[in-house]
């Protein structure tokens, strides 16, 4: 999907996917230790970074759309924290190696299956051995259901997919399950979600 297409969903004045952060992000809070060096990958209006910084944790939000990082300057700046923000195309952009304790990739479903397959890499090359990739997603199921995410069904996760991409990692959880999912206006609905925590060896 283009620039033009992310600036144009996030052109709203409203956080068109809210300012709560994902609920299953929030969820592994235990796993977080302030001082860590966090990554939101593909950050959007900063619900998922803004809120890692809340923890403590030192943060880099990296997103491609510069009216969504603007809002996400907002949303830090009204809850009085400090965090890295990056205009940047994940997809292009010169990822850091070995470098992040934890690594949120909540919703990143905008690449394509070979796309995807390198973010993949990227993401372990840049966690720490013995950092955390949590990661959130969407199942085929969510197609039927149409209440959030892409429309081609090759975007989406399985628990097979899943378990393969990040075979060298330490899978702490993963699980497909379906849930209602209230995140502004654009995931809002009854959802086919999958869920994944992992760890880098070493």
């Amino acid at each position: 999907m283009s620039g033009r297409f992310w600036d144009e969903v996030y052109a709203e004045q409203h956080y068109v996917f809210g300012t709560a952060p994902n609920a299953f992000l929030a969820s592994q809070q235990a796993l977080l230790k302030p001082g860590q060096r966090a990554l939101a990958v593909a950050d959007g209006e900063g619900r998922n970074g803004v809120w890692l910084a809340e923890q403590g944790l030192d943060v880099l939000s990296v997103e491609y759309s510069v009216p969504a990082v603007e809002k996400a300057k907002k949303l830090a700046q009204e809850r009085g924290v400090t965090l890295g923000f990056e205009v940047a195309d994940v997809l292009h952009w010169d990822w850091p190696l070995r470098t992040y304790d934890i690594v949120a990739a909540i919703f990143i479903q905008f690449a394509t299956p070979e796309q995807r397959a390198l973010l993949f890499e990227h993401i372990k090359a840049a966690l720490k051995p013995g950092g955390l990739l949590i990661l959130q997603g969407y199942t085929p199921k969510q197609i039927e259901y149409k209440t959030g995410g892409p429309s081609a069904v090759e975007n989406m996760y399985t628990t097979d997919l899943l378990r393969a991409a990040f075979s060298d990692l330490e899978i702490l959880h993963l699980a497909a399950h379906e849930e209602f999912v209230a995140e502004g206006t654009k995931h809002y609905g009854m959802s086919a979600l999958i869920d994944m925590v992992a760890r880098k060896r070493g």
